[in-house]
């Protein structure tokens, strides 16, 4: 837990999918940035999460974004397992433009709902990477590139482009290959089988993943999570470097949910508060 915290000190983190809110605003933290260290020893170009729901995957892919990302606050690591690792911290924290995109809002009853859900999704991706930049270091052709990203409205081939091309204007501005984080990459996927679309958004998730994830020099590595393993030949084919990380996997699995060590300390910590509450 976050610097030896108990319950009476902290709040609970109900809903709390934002690592720099969990530590910042004093929420009750089960440290889980060992899976930092594990991912940079043991990471593919591409590697897959899949757990069930409510198993940390958005908070885990939260803190990935904040230790990796050029200009964040590095000081709400301080005090947790992965500080402890100064050579790994000089060498990695605050290193990598990152793109972050959640698809857990690209749901809706048809095709084009769905896909108008998930260009406002990297619509609003390419408006935050586009603040943490200065205009004056893009080229002009790059500013065009931004302002059709940057609409809702853009078009069904700049969606499918959208991670490569930010990724490319985020090399040359950085002179960093871009790290990629997509959080519950399933959800479109499973919401187009529910209503009848499957085919069509197979097809715009397999064109998206392609450019960004197979063919993209750009990228240093990409992480996925998602409650489903779709089928690798559906929209995974041809990447090479792939790994997939399952609930039935050894590896990470201490990083995702909590271990019988970590329950049995939240509830000695819930017991301490009830006894020193009774106390009072």
């Amino acid at each position: 837990m976050r610097k030896g915290g108990n319950l009476m000190q902290k709040k609970l983190p109900i809903g709390i999918e934002n690592f720099e809110d969990m530590i910042k605003e004093n929420y009750y933290y089960v440290d889980k940035t060992g899976l930092l260290k594990q991912l940079l020893n043991e990471h593919g170009l591409v590697n897959l999460f899949t757990r069930p729901r409510r198993f940390g995957k958005s908070l885990n892919m939260s803190m990935l974004k904040y230790f990796f990302e050029i200009g964040n606050d590095q000081a709400i690591f301080e005090g947790l397992e992965i500080s402890k690792d100064k050579e790994l911290c000089d060498q990695y924290q605050g290193k990598f433009p990152v793109i972050s995109v959640s698809l857990k809002g690209a749901k809706a009853g048809n095709y084009e709902d769905a896909k108008a859900m998930m260009k406002y999704i990297m619509a609003a991706e390419s408006r935050r990477l586009y603040d943490r930049m200065s205009g004056d270091k893009l080229s002009e052709k790059q500013k065009e590139q931004m302002k059709s990203l940057m609409s809702d409205n853009m078009k069904d081939t700049e969606l499918m482009t959208a991670l490569w091309i930010l990724s490319s204007i985020l090399k040359e501005y950085y002179g960093k290959k871009v790290i990629i984080l997509i959080d519950e990459y399933d959800v479109p996927l499973d919401k187009a089988f529910e209503n009848n679309y499957y085919n069509e958004m197979i097809i715009l998730l397999r064109n998206m993943l392609k450019q960004s994830l197979k063919t993209n020099d750009n990228l240093y590595m990409a992480v996925l999570t998602g409650c489903l393993r779709i089928a690798r030949e559906s929209i995974f084919t041809g990447l090479n470097n792939f790994n997939i990380f399952s609930i039935t996997d050894q590896y990470f699995d201490e990083y995702f949910g909590f271990t019988d060590k970590e329950v049995k300390e939240i509830l000695q910590s819930t017991r301490s508060f009830r006894t020193n509450k009774e106390m009072v």
